[in-house]
């Protein structure tokens, strides 16, 4: 496990030269028993500076002093008349950013997707299936009622309940039990070991809200900012919490969040001058945004990709050959250069990218190569023939993916039919169900909750539906390790099998771009979703 150890001092955070890093404490092991590993006391709420993507233009945001005021606007890709308040439900980033500002979390993730304390003051364990948490005292919720232990026993168990139909249900069921220990105390039994409960519990979904909360007309958290105005699919606007537990914070006055989904209008609304900060930019509009003074583009490395999906329980995915064939087929530097500017990492046909500090770097990179590919696919007896290719705006870059990958199937006499179809309805009517085509799939916060969502044989998301059983044995056995460098190897052998067997061709991982206005400050990267990990409101302040 990972050992933090820091103090909030008058509302500011420390820089990482004030704590103990979970990489400086993994590496030495000597003089630390097991018990002393896994005793995880990490506390307040850390900004860890130096992550890729800092945006340039702003400056370090320690250099300048936070300014106190003002409004901010940000507009996101996504709107719907199903927005929410209930963190439970939230499935898209306007969701996550807009609940982060009304409610906390157990923990949280920094620029190193580590975890960090937030309502919670420590997380202790022996076993990673026994946890005593230790809760922050003097905190309130918007309706003046302190924190209690009651209100983190219903915020997780509610998650178990069909009824309260959460996202995370599928994590939640490894919960077996939550329970009050002491005033300031509950104690979380899991199903079995899993040293990442400190890293699932700063997913938005996991947020805290008071105990017995059924209505989420007006959101009731302990969060930095209070709701003033709520329609969905239409606009939120926050406003200060002036009795915010983390001193000086917030900085900003009031945010307005909503959507705009056409790509070409969120940008026009930023150079515009209507919002401040937008995410989801393509490349292809980078240059407009940088070439425009005021106006900046943050380039954030994370683990998104879009992925080749060869269904292995159809032909022709069925033949081993075929799906390593089609795997040499791509050629992933012209992917990287064409389908994505270069705003791109090349990846491995594995989903776990270098910013995840279970990355296996020693992994031989699979090349482009035509006639491994031709030999593979002449096993499979697929050339001559024309395999349809089923892709869509909706899968980012999947349409020039296929554009290329046909190209080069045609060079070996693979004729690949490759079909277009609409992104409404993509994800329902295509996605996981047609012989060949492609997924789109946003960064997880651990490698775990990756390859239990995506890989292991009875997901719910196995794109490929891909059945492994030294796999499936490998993930829970990664999952209960708790000596990291057991850990960190079992990860590597996972991501091998991947690689090697799996039924997914992953080319790249796409490089997240965020537009914003240079008046915006205090900006860091978290390598896990847009807008600081959506929660940038708490954090950011606006230069004049």
């Amino acid at each position: 496990m990972r050992l933090f150890m820091s103090k909030q001092e008058n509302g500011r955070y420390p820089t990482e030269g004030n704590i103990i890093t979970g990489d400086s404490l993994e590496n030495e092991r000597g003089g630390f028993t097991r018990r002393d590993m896994m005793r995880t006391l990490l506390a307040g709420s850390l900004m860890t500076m130096g992550s890729a993507g800092l945006l340039s233009a702003s400056g370090s945001a320690m250099a300048l002093p936070p300014k106190r005021g003002g409004k901010m606007r940000i507009a996101t890709q996504t709107s719907s008349t199903a927005d929410t308040l209930d963190p439970a439900k939230t499935a898209h980033s306007t969701d996550y950013t807009r609940v982060h500002m009304f409610y906390n979390g157990l923990t949280k993730l920094d620029g190193k997707l580590g975890p960090q304390m937030v309502l919670a003051e420590e997380m202790l364990t022996t076993d990673a299936t026994l946890w005593t948490v230790k809760l922050r005292k003097g905190v309130l919720f918007h309706d003046g009622k302190p924190f209690a232990p009651a209100d983190v026993v219903y915020s997780l168990m509610r998650h178990k309940d069909p009824a309260t139909a959460s996202k995370v249900k599928v994590l939640a069921d490894q919960i077996e039990s939550v329970k009050t220990t002491g005033p300031n105390e509950v104690q979380i039994k899991l199903t079995s070991a899993n040293a990442d409960l400190p890293v699932i519990l700063a997913t938005a979904q996991f947020l805290i809200v008071r105990d017995g909360t059924t209505s989420f007309t007006t959101p009731n958290g302990t969060g930095a900012f209070k709701c003033k105005e709520f329609t969905p699919g239409v606009r939120t606007i926050a406003v200060r919490n002036e009795n915010y537990w983390k001193s000086g914070l917030p900085y900003l006055d009031e945010v307005e969040l909503f959507g705009i989904p056409d790509e070409a209008a969120r940008v026009n609304a930023l150079l515009s001058g209507d919002v401040h900060w937008i995410n989801d930019v393509n490349a292809r509009s980078t240059g407009r945004i940088k070439s425009t003074a005021g106006y900046t583009v943050m380039e954030t490395k994370s683990g998104l990709y879009t992925d080749l999906v060869i269904r292995q329980d159809a032909a022709p995915g069925n033949s081993q050959d075929f799906t390593l064939g089609m795997k040499y087929l791509m050629d992933r530097e012209q992917i990287k250069t064409a389908a994505f500017r270069g705003f791109a990492v090349t990846a491995n046909d594995q989903p776990i990218d270098p910013t995840n500090r279970f990355y296996f770097a020693g992994l031989p990179q699979r090349p482009y190569d035509p006639d491994k590919a031709k030999f593979h696919l002449q096993k499979a007896g697929v050339l001559g023939s024309s395999i349809p290719l089923v892709a869509s705006v909706a899968a980012t870059g999947s349409v020039d993916i296929g554009v290329l990958m046909q190209q080069s199937a045609q060079k070996i006499g693979l004729k690949l039919d490759l079909k277009r179809v609409p992104a409404d309805g993509y994800w329902a009517n295509q996605w996981m169900k047609v012989p060949l085509g492609f997924g789109n799939i946003n960064p997880r916060p651990s490698a775990d909750i990756l390859f239990t969502q995506f890989f292991k044989s009875d997901a719910q998301w196995n794109e490929s539906g891909w059945k492994n059983a030294q796999f499936d044995q490998l993930v829970v056995a990664a999952r209960g390790e708790t000596d990291f460098s057991k850990r960190k190897q079992m990860y590597a052998d996972l991501q091998m099998l991947v690689h090697e067997k799996g039924g997914i061709g992953i080319p790249v991982f796409i490089t997240n771009l965020e537009g914003i206005s240079s008046r915006v400050k205090g900006i860091d990267a978290i390598p896990l979703g847009a807008f600081m990990n959506y929660t940038c409101a708490e954090y950011v302040w606006m230069d004049a």
